[in-house]
């Protein structure tokens, strides 16, 4: 059976769209591994960024954005990001990417860790890993007093067409 140029056209059609519209439809970014799917379920409580305030998150950024994509507001734990320990299912930041409407909605969250080396050149053999993969950095402070650091982000909540914990979303705009 040929298939016509309107007909390619149309079957062209239906698959892009079909792309382009399932993560829209639910899909879960964590897939099947269960301590992604224990993490989604711990950080869905934070859906509103007024619970994740309530739960000691400060808003640390402004939405952050670059060529690669975004990652919107960092809110961050103080507690948590003090603590060199790395929780899987205590994440350090929640990223919340801005709606239409000005509310925020849950993205995705980060996790962080201080370098215990602050002194070029820099031993990074307290560089974590998490879900399979190293730690991004170590990176120079994107804030005061934030310091040397190492961070995961893990799109939990708005799928990354370059990966689940690559750190920038194209998905993700502000």
């Amino acid at each position: 059976m040929k298939l016509t140029a309107l007909a390619l056209s149309g079957l062209v059609t239906i698959i892009l769209a079909a792309v382009l519209v399932a993560p829209a439809l639910g899909t879960d970014p964590a897939g099947d591994d269960p301590m992604l799917q224990a993490l989604r379920t711990v950080s869905a409580r934070y859906h509103s960024s007024e619970q994740a305030e309530q739960a000691g998150y400060i808003r640390a950024s402004g939405c952050e954005s670059s060529a690669a994509g975004g990652m919107g507001y960092h809110y961050l734990k103080p507690a948590l990001a003090m603590d060199p320990a790395i929780d899987p299912l205590q994440p350090e930041v929640l990223l919340y990417a801005p709606k239409p409407n000005g509310n925020l909605e849950l993205v995705g969250v980060e996790f962080f860790r201080r370098a215990a080396d602050q002194t070029a050149p820099f031993d990074e053999s307290d560089k974590p890993s998490l879900f399979g993969r190293t730690f991004d950095g170590i990176m120079p402070e994107h804030s005061p007093g934030m310091g040397w650091h190492y961070d995961l982000h893990v799109w939990l909540w708005r799928t990354n067409p370059t990966g689940l914990l690559n750190p920038w979303n194209p998905s993700v705009t502000c």
